[in-house]
């Protein structure tokens, strides 16, 4: 193994040992210092030479299917990585920057599944959200910012479906986060012709009971997105935003009417992960949810805001019960 594979072995695995969701790689004039995202954190974990970070650099981008003689445009890569028993999917991306470029790889398990039961802090929520896939229609968002779980809470929602009920589930991903068994995934590529509304017209062919858009990042993504709820089908995605309410306006600035949003969206479900106290010898995370459906669903699409006297659990209330439990330690909680 050459000096510069085993230089990539040993960040990899000491990321993955970290359970960091991320590396980064910013390079300085005479330096390239080295994160890891822990948690939601960005730690420093060591530095290293621009000559070596040179030689690194190229060995991603040939490793992950990019060009390595481009450096003025962004990229992106993939390749596979496996720690013991353990697989893991490397998403890559690069960033000009002046005389060089930055480096981000975001790190995907591929063999841990976490049930449903397990993700969520508090049982009730998790009940609560059970009972929304028994819908044969419409749209459950989950929401939040970047590393809040919002793939891995679809991913286990889709699975625990298909163990209960005979479904045909087809997901459109750009790009698929995690390989699923019995689960058709189709890998949106624009530049080859499948679009997200090329994949939704392929995967109506297929008859399914259950279509997961992977993000709504855009106009376009959005109104395609409740354009498959309109279908009959029920429709799973994810959007980045702040909180519950924030969905609900960050959906009309996209261009989706009200009509459209009160007869198709079933609920929303904002996530936020929290460290929890555990025995175990690394700190484990779990995600609290504010949850909106039914009428104060609605109240809240037509009047841009939730009524201050409503069973509504913002998150503020959540860490707070969360803390009497006792499940926060006291530092996360100040």
């Amino acid at each position: 193994m050459s000096a510069t594979a085993n230089l990539s072995n040993q960040l990899l695995i000491a990321a993955i040992q970290s359970t960091a969701s991320d590396l980064h790689f910013s390079p300085y004039h005479q330096k390239v210092d080295i994160h890891f995202r822990i948690h939601g954190k960005r730690i420093f974990h060591s530095a290293i030479s621009t000559q070596v970070y040179a030689k690194l650099l190229s060995y991603y981008k040939f490793s992950s299917g990019m060009d390595i003689g481009e450096i003025k445009k962004p990229q992106n890569g993939s390749l596979s990585f496996r720690n013991k028993e353990h697989l893991f999917s490397l998403r890559l991306s690069t960033l000009p920057i002046q005389s060089n470029e930055s480096l981000a790889i975001r790190i995907l398990p591929q063999t841990d599944s976490l049930s449903l039961d397990k993700l969520f802090l508090f049982p009730s929520q998790y009940q609560r959200i059970k009972r929304w896939l028994g819908h044969q229609s419409g749209m459950i968002l989950f929401t939040g910012p970047t590393g809040s779980g919002k793939t891995t809470t679809l991913y286990a929602l889709i699975q625990a479906l298909i163990k209960e009920n005979s479904y045909q589930a087809i997901t459109l991903e750009d790009p698929i986060e995690k390989d699923m068994e019995n689960i058709i995934q189709v890998q949106v590529n624009e530049r080859a012709g499948i679009t997200y509304d090329a994949g939704l017209k392929a995967a109506l062919r297929h008859d399914p009971d259950l279509i997961m858009v992977g993000e709504i990042r855009d106009k376009q993504t959005a109104h395609f997105a409740f354009h498959a709820a309109h279908t009959g089908h029920l429709v799973l995605s994810s959007l980045h935003a702040r909180d519950a309410l924030g969905t609900i306006l960050r959906l009309k600035e996209m261009g989706i009417q009200t009509i459209d949003l009160e007869q198709t969206l079933i609920s929303i479900a904002s996530q936020q992960l929290v460290p929890i106290s555990a025995a175990a010898h690394l700190p484990r995370r779990a995600a609290i949810l504010e949850l909106l459906d039914g009428d104060l669903l609605h109240y809240t699409i037509h009047h841009h805001t939730i009524p201050p006297q409503s069973y509504f659990n913002s998150f503020d209330h959540l860490r707070r019960k969360a803390y009497a439990f006792g499940y926060l330690p006291d530092e996360i909680f100040s």
